[in-house]
């Protein structure tokens, strides 16, 4: 069976970086405490409410790229969680996170970005998602390439196996593109809540099949090159007027600010 490391929440991002760069994931055990999640669940919960269990909507919208069974049904998806949680927040300018995308991304590139926000609450009887990088958008870019995206998943709740822990393939980061990852080679991100489970944008990942009868949440962060566009359109989920009431370096990181000649506007955030 492949082994995903598995760091203390003390580890320094030097240490976080060497095993993404080995690995190409790893797990931080409890980098939150059991206030974090309760405080993230609190403010989440109005939308958690009102989101369906099923994602067809996302699905349709993805049919025309050949991905129309990409999210797996009894899943809530909930994205611009800037605007929605202060907890989540604290989530995105976590300091030993930073220091990790400072090392993975920032070499090649003057600053990088929030990517994409969610959470991601699977459901009983949720199948497994088809095995895929994060970086499968700009795969346009020939290879080599540099680090583009650097991606996360904090477990609000326990992540087992049972209850559809990520899926990943240790190593696949540095695999050819055409090469299929065997069973054999997959593992789960197993972590007890107030982890933190990064990867690599290249690496092979996937949500697992909840096969028990409770909720697994957690939510999704990741950051790319400052130059790329995002995955999310954080210009709409966090609009000016949200984007004003932020921090300066948050909303830097959101993508309100140029990177070199890149993102000018009339109106100043």
């Amino acid at each position: 069976m492949p082994r995903i490391p598995t760091v203390a929440r003390d580890a320094s991002a030097e240490e976080i970086a060497e095993c993404l760069d080995r690995d190409g994931c790893v797990v931080v055990e409890r980098l939150f405490d059991d206030a974090w999640c309760s405080e993230l669940k609190r403010e989440l919960a109005p939308h958690v409410e009102r989101a369906p269990t099923s994602i067809q909507s996302m699905n349709e919208h993805l049919a025309e790229t050949g991905a129309s069974d990409f999210y797996p049904g009894n899943t809530k998806r909930i994205p611009g969680l800037v605007a929605k949680s202060a907890a989540y927040q604290a989530l995105v300018m976590n300091p030993t996170l930073l220091g990790v995308c400072d090392l993975i991304l920032k070499p090649n590139c003057a600053r990088y970005q929030i990517h994409a926000t969610s959470a991601l609450i699977i459901g009983p009887g949720a199948e497994v998602q088809v095995l895929h990088r994060e970086e499968g958008p700009f795969d346009y870019i020939a290879m080599p390439r540099p680090n583009l995206v650097l991606a996360s998943m904090a477990a609000v709740t326990d992540f087992t196996e049972a209850n559809g822990a990520t899926r990943v393939v240790p190593g696949s980061h540095r695999w050819p593109v055409l090469r299929k990852a065997r069973e054999s080679e997959v593992t789960a991100a197993e972590m007890p809540a107030g982890s933190l489970f990064l990867w690599m944008g290249r690496t092979l990942h996937g949500a697992g099949a909840n096969r028990t009868n409770e909720w697994r949440f957690g939510t999704f962060l990741s950051y790319s090159l400052g130059w790329l566009r995002q995955e999310e359109n954080l210009y709409l989920d966090v609009p000016p007027d949200i984007a004003r009431t932020l921090p300066k370096e948050l909303r830097r990181l959101l993508g309100y600010g140029m990177h070199a000649a890149l993102g000018y506007a009339e109106v100043s955030v």
